[in-house]
């Protein structure tokens, strides 16, 4: 997941981009407001999150986040703001953000919101790899245009491969994120992921084993 990250404060900023990049994220971050509007002042941007300050040089980030919505309602936004008038907060609402934090803030709390808004976000979004599809929305997969039915665990687990795609992804993350927590042993994983491989026998996907790293879902 790529995530904006748009702050002023340069150690602040330090800080949430080293989290973000120990939770998986990739992170572009950007200390302007009008290089910030200017940025996302395009269908195009290509980011899946984007944390806001207000309070920012060039322009205000009511401004930035003005202009993202004229044209991208979808994209979650995520205010962080060391201001405590409430008509700022309302305001930002207002205008389309999904959220907001006050700063400071625990970092345990940052990262429960932003996992929470990308759940929100993937419900509404379909994830295609090769001939495999995804509706978040309906929970619906198919292969080549096929319902694909699964059971439960292995819905979990392949969505999160499919947000994974193309790059290989440990067991640890597997339990973390398709798991949500839930007791669950290598060989379970391993187990989980056998069957997938027989669900998913076709020309155009694999699931493969990267030794020594997890596994790797992609379009062949």
């Amino acid at each position: 997941m790529t995530v904006l990250l748009v702050e002023d404060d340069r150690l602040l900023a330090e800080t949430l981009v080293d989290t973000l990049q120990l939770e998986g994220h990739q992170v572009r971050h950007l200390a302007d407001g009008s290089e910030a509007r200017n940025h996302l002042d395009t269908p195009d941007h290509g980011h899946a999150l984007i944390l806001l300050d207000l309070n920012l040089p060039g322009c205000s980030g009511l401004d930035v986040l003005e202009v993202l919505r004229r044209h991208d309602p979808d994209t979650p936004v995520l205010i962080l703001t060391a201001r405590g008038a409430v008509e700022d907060r309302v305001r930002g609402l207002d205008l389309g953000a999904d959220d907001y934090l006050a700063k400071p803030f625990a970092l345990d709390e940052l990262e429960a919101r932003i996992r929470a808004l990308l759940r929100r976000r993937e419900r509404h979004q379909v994830l295609q790899v090769g001939p495999l599809s995804f509706d978040g929305l309906a929970q619906r997969f198919s292969l080549s245009d096929t319902p694909l039915a699964l059971p439960p665990r292995e819905q979990r687990l392949l969505a999160c491969l499919m947000r994974h795609a193309g790059e290989p992804v440990d067991k640890a993350r597997l339990a973390e994120e398709a798991f949500q927590g839930e007791p669950m042993g290598d060989n379970a994983i391993e187990v989980y992921v056998h069957r997938l491989r027989k669900r998913l026998h076709n020309d155009g996907i694999a699931l493969r084993t990267v030794r020594g790293i997890g596994y790797l879902l992609e379009a062949t």
